[in-house]
């Protein structure tokens, strides 16, 4: 299964590693991943896996 968020679809990037002296090397930048359990509108439970900066977000949305 791929590292992306279920909910907003955020994946890796791709950079580079720069050296003082300019060397510059592939690098990836990963999503900051959590497994979180919903429920679902039929009652039932799920795992999935969303980006720390969405459930930050989805949080905020819930105490409004």
């Amino acid at each position: 299964m791929a590292r992306r968020c279920d909910i907003t679809g955020k994946q890796a990037m791709v950079g580079n590693n720069v050296s003082h002296a300019n060397n510059k090397t592939k690098r990836k930048f990963g999503v900051n991943l959590r497994t979180v359990r919903v429920t679902l509108p039929d009652g039932t439970t799920r795992k999935i896996k969303v980006a720390a900066s969405t459930l930050r977000t989805m949080r905020k949305q819930k105490r409004k």
